[in-house]
């Protein structure tokens, strides 16, 4: 669909941009992004999505706004202590933009649904804050053939890869399942750090889209926040992964 007066207004600083103009700025409205987890990660990750245009977002997360969130959950306010945090999301999103389309999802991902779910979707962030759910996420993902972005972050320190599933090292292939540790509690994260790495997945889900600059494939990209140090590591495909390994495709 053409862009209305309204949307060329709202996103005048897109159209400017050679790589992206008036098909671009289509594109990303026609496009569907999965969030899965809308806490600290995936606050930065949904309000760029919206504030950028893509059309319809989807917003996964089983819990409820909790006060010790809000340190670094910025979609979420006091008020919406208590309340659904994918509702909580919604408001806050759709005061941003009435006319987002917001698909939400108030349960976690399994095996089970995420076929179904998955299938709506052209690219998937997870924003998760636990090593079952990624590891789950990067099967689910494989399964789909769905492109998605991994972040993870712990006090001080962030990281995040893009995986095009059968093409480029997945997350099992860089973090190991058998060697995943147990549960700890947590610690930290600095509030702001989710920022930093949460808008580095809304970056690439939008090059992603209007297939543009270089993607964070076979690339692990770390952030020391203290020192203030990123490096990009180079990663490669386990030919003895589990999940998107050769004898996975025979």
């Amino acid at each position: 669909m053409p862009l209305t007066d309204k949307q060329r207004e709202r996103y005048a600083r897109h159209l400017a941009l050679e790589e992206i103009g008036e098909k671009g700025q289509e594109k990303l409205l026609e496009a569907k992004v999965l969030v899965i987890g809308t806490g600290g990660l995936g606050s930065p990750v949904a309000f760029y999505l919206a504030a950028a245009g893509i059309g319809t977002i989807g917003l996964m997360d089983g819990d409820k706004v909790d006060l010790s969130n809000l340190q670094r959950q910025i979609l979420h306010t006091t008020a919406s202590i208590g309340q659904e945090k994918v509702s909580s999301a919604e408001e806050r999103l759709h005061s941003l933009d009435p006319d987002i389309k917001l698909k939400l999802y108030p349960f976690r991902l399994t095996a089970e649904n995420a076929p179904e779910i998955l299938a709506d979707y052209d690219f998937v962030i997870d924003a998760t804050d636990n090593f079952d759910s990624k590891f789950l996420i990067a099967r689910a993902c494989h399964n789909a053939t769905k492109p998605y972005s991994h972040a993870g972050i712990r006090e001080f320190h962030g990281q995040t890869m893009t995986v095009h599933p059968g093409k480029t090292a997945c997350y099992q292939c860089v973090f190991h399942e058998e060697g995943a540790p147990a549960p700890a509690t947590p610690k930290g994260p600095l509030g702001a750090l989710p920022g930093l790495i949460g808008t580095i997945q809304a970056t690439e889900a939008i090059k992603h889209i209007l297939s543009i600059g270089s993607p964070l494939v076979n690339t692990l990209l770390t952030c020391d926040a203290l020192s203030m140090t990123i490096r990009k590591v180079s990663v490669q495909r386990d030919p003895s992964c589990p999940i998107c390994g050769a004898s996975q495709a025979e």
